[in-house]
């Protein structure tokens, strides 16, 4: 048996069911990202009435009509939990009418393909904001092969979706243990002023022995970035020196997804940076681990403190004398050793499953070529 071609509108089907009996609380909202996966939503969910929003049932796709600012993807995934959650009332969502036509995972094997991330950039359309709407989805056209063939590529992508799901759940116990480790030496420890452990630094590339090669931004996630600043004309001499075991951060706070924007320069390399952030060392090191201090930045506790306590009118700001004065349990420089060692472990494995995924979406256009190769 051949390929067969269908409209897509002829094998999905809108699905429109709302929260009205607030089943679903603020736990259970989530947004999307472009790289298709469901995440907590990050939208200030303050005072918001939740009837309105939209049930994602298991097996339900749900997509983001709005494609500008989305990096030239199309933000779409599929419920593949067990449990429903719900989304704002200005997301699509929609399911496959007959799993012996059309298997769900195949669908979205389909839109985990970059050709249709190019397909639905090219079809969307508005003015400030550029859409895909519903009917444009309906009208996309996508070739079949018969359902045992989608059966066998599916079975191939659900168990590396399960191997996936098995090394994330080790890596979420991984966390709660260094959680747990911080929050008891919180509890046994007395609490040190960092300011007695660090000091500034301001070592500026007044020779410019540092280039453009060298320039750094940092991002939300507490990582070093390559600069997006306009950089033409611009002279480097101004700009400070994070070398090696250094920390560095953006004294504005406001507009920050509420997170405190630092990294930590864990690498052999010196970087050049704004002079308008602030570079930091740690001066006793015998005392206090530069990797465990930076363990402590990464929890989102740290940056609620950061948020609460900048202050300002129209940009708000987290100065250096508040970094100093942030209070910090200090243990044996054992102890830290022994959770830093944790730490990375997670980071590592955070790392590699971030690949993984990257792996995963990259398989899909080979299976989908597979499936259609096998049934032609």
């Amino acid at each position: 048996m051949g390929l067969s071609k269908y409209r897509l509108g002829d094998i999905i089907e809108n699905v429109d069911i709302r929260n009205t009996a607030l089943q679903f609380g603020v736990s259970d909202v989530r947004g999307i990202s472009n790289t298709k996966e469901m995440m907590p939503t990050k939208a200030d969910m303050l005072n918001r009435a939740l009837d309105n929003f939209k049930v994602v049932l298991p097996k339900h796709f749900v997509y983001n009509r709005r494609t500008t600012r989305m990096g030239d993807k199309f933000a779409i995934t599929l419920n593949e939990t067990e449990n429903s959650v719900i989304v704002t009332d200005d997301y699509i969502v929609f399911r496959v009418k007959d799993e012996n036509i059309l298997i769900s995972e195949y669908l979205f094997m389909l839109f985990n393909r970059p050709e249709f991330d190019r397909y639905v950039r090219f079809n969307s359309w508005g003015s400030a904001t550029e859409m895909f709407v519903w009917e444009s989805m309906c009208e996309v056209e996508i070739l079949l092969p018969e359902i045992n063939i989608q059966r066998k590529y599916v079975r191939i992508y659900r168990s590396l979706r399960k191997n996936l799901a098995s090394y994330e759940s080790n890596i979420d116990d991984l966390k709660m243990v260094c959680d747990g480790y911080i929050d008891k030496l919180k509890q046994q420890q007395p609490l040190n002023r960092l300011g007695d452990y660090i000091e500034t630094c301001d070592e500026r590339n007044s020779d410019n022995k540092y280039t453009l090669d060298d320039l750094r931004g940092i991002s939300i996630q507490k990582t070093f970035i390559d600069s997006k600043a306009d950089m033409a004309g611009v002279s480097l001499t101004p700009y400070i020196l994070v070398k090696p075991d250094s920390f560095v951060f953006v004294p504005v706070t406001s507009r920050n997804g509420e997170k405190i924007t630092l990294a930590f320069n864990d690498s052999k390399d010196t970087h050049i940076v704004s002079s308008a952030y602030n570079v930091f060392r740690v001066n006793k090191k015998e005392v206090l681990l530069p990797d465990y201090l930076f363990m402590l930045f990464n929890r989102p506790e740290f940056d609620r403190y950061a948020r609460f306590n900048s202050w300002g009118s129209a940009r708000e700001i987290f100065t250096m004398d508040d970094m100093n004065d942030v209070m910090i349990p200090i243990p044996d420089i054992s102890i830290q050793k022994e959770v830093v060692n944790i730490h990375k472990c997670y980071l590592e494995r955070q790392r590699i499953a971030s690949k993984l995924k990257e792996q995963l979406n990259n398989l899909c256009p080979i299976l989908i070529k597979g499936s259609l190769e096998t049934n032609s």
